[in-house]
């Protein structure tokens, strides 16, 4: 008969034995999944997105890990898959509560999606989480700035000059809302703090156009306007802003050229619809400029310059009560007629 401590021992021996068997598959799976994360990885940054999900699926199916998540909605996020980006980054937070870097690209597809008060919201979680991450600071000015509120837009971008000075997407994004706050020298020279930092920045360079477009340098704007598509010619906006530039310069030809590009690439760019009516409208072809300006304001229908030109179009066609109605939004919105349009309009009530 088996003494007691001999007896204990042998019981020890068979829960170790039977413990050490149990650990292993889930040693050996733990393993695994490290190992098609790290593959996934090494696709992610070769840009080959499908196999990087492929071997994200896997790791999640040996060890559904926070990492594995937020890593393939980086990978979806890439070739376009937004939704299942958006549903790969809710389970990485469900997992890790904290995880401030799928706040962060959460914000991010919220924004490109348009839902600008749900990408500050992330934005800031991220800067609860870690208040000196910068491009939470940056991405939060940016969301704002696309909101129309760029006083707190340009604070965020401070915030995040301050964390990180070498930060050129918000020196660049600073300049656009410098911009629009009207500080055009400041605007300029953001943009040439951006391209010191980065000289293929091509939304430094097509802001520092837009900036140098309203102080009239329209050379220096279409010479950046010029690099800006060089170095990312499927940006709509880009040719939009070129085309308008082209139309102030008295080139109607060119400008009806890149804004016919630019809505090509982007149907629903409201800004270069706007501006193609303005090109009809110097051809004196009134009708299609009206049809411009109509689609603009569906896509944008705070679009006050659009309400200001398609009123002069129609005064043009003697529509008078159209004509006053759509002034009367401009102004409402905060713009304003041009001195041929208030000439017009008292010549029309004259009559």
């Amino acid at each position: 008969m088996l003494s007691q401590g001999i007896l204990r021992s042998a019981i020890f021996l068979i829960w170790f034995a039977a413990a050490a068997a149990i650990a292993q598959p889930q040693t050996s799976r733990v393993s695994s999944a490290a190992s098609y994360l790290e593959r996934g990885n090494e696709w992610l940054a070769k840009g080959e997105w499908d196999r990087a999900i492929a071997d994200y699926d896997l790791a999640i199916a040996f060890d559904a890990r926070a990492a594995a998540y937020y890593n393939r909605g980086l990978a979806k996020r890439r070739k376009g898959d937004l939704a299942g980006a958006l549903s790969d980054c809710n389970r990485a937070i469900e997992l890790n509560p904290r995880y401030a870097d799928a706040y962060l690209i959460r914000g991010v597809l919220h924004g490109i999606l348009g839902e600008y008060d749900a990408a500050i919201n992330e934005f800031s979680h991220v800067i609860e989480i870690n208040p000196r991450d910068a491009r939470a600071w940056g991405d939060r000015g940016a969301a704002r700035g696309k909101q129309g509120n760029y006083a707190d837009a340009i604070a965020d971008f401070n915030q995040a000059i301050r964390l990180d000075s070498r930060y050129a997407d918000a020196w660049a994004n600073r300049c656009e809302a410098r911009h629009h706050q009207g500080e055009l020298e400041a605007a300029v020279a953001d943009c040439d703090r951006a391209l010191k930092l980065d000289p293929r920045h091509a939304i430094a360079l097509n802001n520092r156009g837009v900036a140098r477009q309203e102080k009239g340098d329209l050379d220096g704007a279409l010479a950046d306007f010029d690099r800006a598509i060089a170095l990312d010619p499927q940006r709509a906006f880009f040719y939009g802003n070129r085309g308008k530039a082209w139309l102030l310069k008295g080139e109607p030809r060119r400008a009806l050229s890149d804004l016919n590009h630019a809505l090509e690439i982007d149907p629903r760019l409201a800004d270069a619809l706007n501006d193609r009516g303005a090109v009809w409208f110097a051809k004196k072809d009134f009708t299609r400029a009206i049809a411009d300006f109509d689609e603009a304001l569906k896509l944008n229908p705070r679009l006050a310059d659009a309400y200001g030109n398609r009123g002069l179009a129609q005064l043009m066609q003697g529509k008078l009560a159209e004509a006053e109605a759509d002034f009367a939004r401009c102004r409402a919105l905060g713009g304003s007629l041009t001195p041929e349009a208030e000439r017009l309009l008292q010549e029309m009530k004259r009559r």
